[in-house]
């Protein structure tokens, strides 16, 4: 049985911060390979960056960088793949011969609306598996989540 406090009748904590941290991994995890084929043929890397050039760009890709929080070799790889598909486009900086704007193309933009729309009925039939106490738990953790993900 658990108090009001979180603790168990025998004084322990009911949940301790690692249990916490690896059933939270776990969890998410397996929610992330669950929705994974609903993303457009895209890696998870490759979409967040499609999205964040299209909800924010044009973005030079160092910025792109900072935003995703990968190093520059990294999205270099990945605008490359994007551009290659036909999904952004990169733009000379008319200030800085040396740098390039990346946006998102017509294209793009209609894989990601796609994705987000194949994502969202995927997550709406994993959420109608649940019960719905676990349904009102679900909504009660989601700011917490989206704090912890960093979702403004």
């Amino acid at each position: 049985m658990v108090t009001e406090r979180g603790r168990s009748v025998d004084g322990r904590s009911a949940l301790n911060d690692d249990d916490l941290a690896g059933r939270l991994a776990l969890a998410v995890g397996r929610l992330n390979r669950r929705m994974r084929s609903s993303t457009g043929d895209l890696s998870h890397g490759q979409l967040s960056a499609l999205s964040t050039i299209v909800r924010r760009g044009p973005l030079r890709p160092g910025e792109l960088a900072a935003i995703e929080v990968v190093a520059a070799p990294t999205i270099t790889r990945v605008v490359a793949d994007l551009e290659s598909r036909g999904l952004v486009q990169r733009e000379p900086d008319p200030d800085d011969g040396r740098s390039s704007f990346v946006s998102g193309t017509e294209a793009g933009i209609e894989l990601l609306l796609r994705a987000r729309s194949d994502r969202a009925r995927t997550v709406q039939s994993i959420i109608a598996e649940l019960t719905p106490e676990q349904v009102t738990a679900l909504a009660a953790a989601l700011p917490a989540l989206e704090a912890a993900a960093h979702v403004s």
